[in-house]
């Protein structure tokens, strides 16, 4: 089996400004409520190798993996995927940006899989990112929206 979810949320800014603030990854941790750092390893081009470190869990346990994202400017949209996968065997993720009628809409594609020993299965973790997504594009959206009104 395997995880399969889809999100998004429209802000009203310009596009290319939501284009850069949310492909900013160093100044994710301002952008995401769950990162505590991002930390670029590696850039060429358009490709980015980073490090995600989020705040600790209910837990204290504290989350760390390295990602790879690939963003192409001319059709608006990213392919990433976890390099070091933790509880994944795999992580896929497409991010998506089209110009509509009060804003841009930014989607979310994840397709994944747990291996066998993760503390949840493909369904918890299904549910998990689609409650997450939805509050961390939410607060993108605020935070987009707040920096759209004050930028000169």
């Amino acid at each position: 089996m395997a995880g399969h979810t889809e999100n998004e949320i429209v802000i009203n800014a310009p596009m290319d400004l939501v284009w850069e603030r949310t492909n900013d990854v160093e100044s994710w941790p301002d952008l995401f409520s769950e990162y505590s750092s991002a930390q670029v390893l590696e850039r060429d081009g358009n490709r980015v190798v980073f490090r995600l470190t989020m705040h600790p869990d209910a837990d204290g346990n504290v989350w760390t993996w390295v990602s790879e994202r690939v963003a192409d400017p001319t059709t608006r949209t990213v392919i990433a995927r976890r390099v070091t996968t933790g509880p994944f065997e795999r992580m896929d993720i497409r991010w998506t940006y089209e110009q509509v009628d009060g804003g841009v809409r930014m989607r979310w594609t994840q397709d994944f899989a747990m291996k066998p020993d993760a503390p949840v299965d493909d369904t918890a973790m299904t549910r998990r990112i689609n409650d997450n997504s939805r509050v961390q594009m939410a607060l993108i959206k605020q935070k987009v929206e707040e920096f759209a009104c004050t930028a000169p």
